[in-house]
C-alpha cells in the first residue's frame, strides 16, 4: 500500500511508519538528477543492490560505504571535519567532489563484494561522466585514498569473530536464561567485541534490564505474548498479525533487519531531495544514520549476552519453574513468527528504528516530516535513541585516526 504520512521521527512512532510503508525501490536513480547530491543518493542505491548478507554485515557494509562518501566529500569541500579519514596529504585543488564520492564508494563496495567489481566498475564510468578530467583524476585520488582508509580501518574491528560457535556461548537450564531453540546456536554472542562506529563502546547506552521473573511486571508482559503472540492465537487482530509480518520482513523464518536498513535509507533519500540538501550535507547525513543503525543494533545485540532472557518459545513452556504464580506454562506453545538464534532482550528492530529515527531528528532539526513509502510483502529503549545523539553531538569532536 501506499500512503503519504505526516510522522514523528520520536521512536514511539516508528512501528506506525512502518506499518503504514517502506520504501523499496532499490534501482540505482542514475545521473538524472539536477541536485549535486545525487551522487551520493545514486550510490546509495548501488550499495543497497549490491550489499548482501544477514543484518549485521550489511548494517557494517552501509555504514563504511556512508562514512566514506562523507569523508571523501568533506576532504575536497570542507564545512565539517571527517568521521573518520582525515588525509595527511593536501587535496588538490580543483578536485571533484563528486569524483571523491564516488570513487570511494566504489572502492569500498568492491572490497566489500569483489565478485561484482565489474558492475560497480561500470557504475563508477557513468558517475564520472561529464567531470573535467583535471577535476575527475583528483577527485579519483581522494576517493580512493578515503576508500582506502575506511576498509584498513575495518579490517581489524573484531567483526570476523564476533559470530563464534559453541562453547563460546554456552546455553542453560536455569529459569529465564537463554536457551538453543530450533534456530540452532547462539549467533554474534561476540558482537560486543567489534569496534563501534560511532561509540567508544557498546554497552555505553545499554538498554535497561528486563522485568525480574517473579515481578507483576513479567507476568502481564509474559501473558500478554503467550495470549498474542502465539501461532494459534484467537485473541490477535489481523491488524496485529500483519504488525509482526512486517516488522519481520524476511525471507528467512525470523526477524531479519535488512528490509529496516533499506527502508531508512531510502526515507532519507526522499527528505533530503525534498528538502535540496547539499552534497556534503547529504553524505554526512547518511554517514550518521548508517552508523547510528550498526551502533544500536550493536547495542541490543549486546544486551541480549549480557541479560540472556529466555525467549518465548521456553518461557512459556517452563513457565511452571519462573516462580511466578501469575504464569502458567503450556506444552507445545509456538510463537506466530519464527525464534531467532539469540536472547531475548533488548529488541534488535526497536533499536535500530529508534536509532535511524533520532539520527534523522538530529540532522534536519525537526520531528516532523512528510514522505511517501512503501512495503510490499511501542516504544523502544531510550538507550537507543542515545546512540544517534551520542555520535550526532561527537561527530565534529572526534579525534581524527590516521596510518
Amino acid at each position: 500500500m501506499n500512503k503519504t504520512n505526516r510522522v514523528r521521527w520520536s521512536t514511539a512512532t516508528f512501528l506506525a511508519v512502518v506499518l503504514a510503508a517502506m520504501a523499496v525501490p532499490v534501482q540505482a536513480t542514475g545521473s538524472s538528477g539536477s541536485s549535486s547530491a545525487q551522487v551520493i543518493i545514486d550510490w546509495d542505491q548501488i550499495a543497497q543492490q549490491n550489499i548482501v548478507g544477514g543484518p549485521f554485515p550489511q548494517a557494517r557494509s552501509f555504514a563504511m560505504v556512508s562514512i566514506a562518501m562523507a569523508d571523501a566529500v568533506v576532504a575536497v569541500q570542507g564545512k565539517y571535519d571527517p568521521f573518520f579519514a582525515k588525509l595527511r596529504l593536501p587535496v588538490p585543488d580543483g578536485a571533484s567532489a563528486k569524483a571523491a564520492a564516488a570513487q570511494a564508494a566504489h572502492d569500498v563496495l568492491v572490497a566489500l563484494v569483489p565478485a561484482n567489481q565489474a558492475a560497480l566498475d561500470a557504475a563508477l564510468a557513468t558517475s564520472l561522466e561529464g567531470i573535467p578530467s583535471g577535476a575527475r583524476w583528483s577527485g579519483r585520488w581522494v576517493g580512493r585514498r578515503v576508500a582506502a582508509k575506511i576498509v584498513a580501518w575495518r579490517l581489524n574491528d573484531g567483526f570476523a569473530a564476533a559470530n563464534p560457535q559453541p562453547p563460546a556461548f554456552l546455553p542453560s537450564t536455569l529459569p529465564g536464561i537463554w536457551r538453543q531453540a530450533a534456530s540452532g546456536p547462539a549467533q554474534f554472542s561476540e558482537i560486543r567485541n567489534v569496534e563501534p562506529f560511532g561509540l567508544l563502546y557498546p554497552t555505553q547506552f545499554l538498554p535497561v534490564p528486563h522485568p525480574q521473573l517473579e515481578s507483576a511486571e513479567y507476568a502481564t508482559d509474559f501473558n500478554d505474548v503467550k495470549d498474542v503472540g502465539s501461532a494459534t492465537s484467537a485473541t490477535r487482530t489481523p491488524e496485529q498479525t500483519r504488525m509482526a509480518q512486517l516488522v519481520a520482513n524476511a525471507p528467512g523464518p525470523y526477524f531479519s533487519a535488512t528490509g529496516l536498513f533499506r527502508l531508512w535509507h531510502n526515507i532519507a533519500r526522499d527528505v533530503s531531495l525534498a528538502d535540496g540538501m547539499s552534497m556534503v550535507d547529504t553524505a554526512r547525513m547518511f554517514a550518521l544514520l548508517s552508523a547510528s543503525m550498526f551502533d544500536s543494533l550493536q547495542t541490543s545485540q549486546t544486551s541480549k549476552f549480557v541479560y540472556r532472557l529466555w525467549r518465548p518459545i521456553t518461557a512459556v513452556a517452563d513457565a511452571g519453574n519462573d516462580n511466578n504464580d501469575a504464569t502458567e506454562a503450556v506444552s507445545g506453545w509456538t510463537p506466530l513468527l519464527g525464534t531467532p538464534p539469540y536472547p531475548s532482550h533488548a529488541s534488535n528492530a526497536a533499536c535500530i528504528g529508534a536509532g535511524a529515527a533520532q539520527a534523522l531528528g538530529n540532522v534536519f532539526g525537526s520531528d516532523n516530516k512528510s514522505f511517501t513509502a512503501t512495503w510490499y510483502t511501542g516504544d523502544s529503549p531510550p538507550s537507543c535513541t542515545q546512540v544517534a545523539n551520542y555520535i550526532y553531538d561527537n561527530y565534529l569532536q572526534r579525534r581524527y585516526k590516521s596510518w
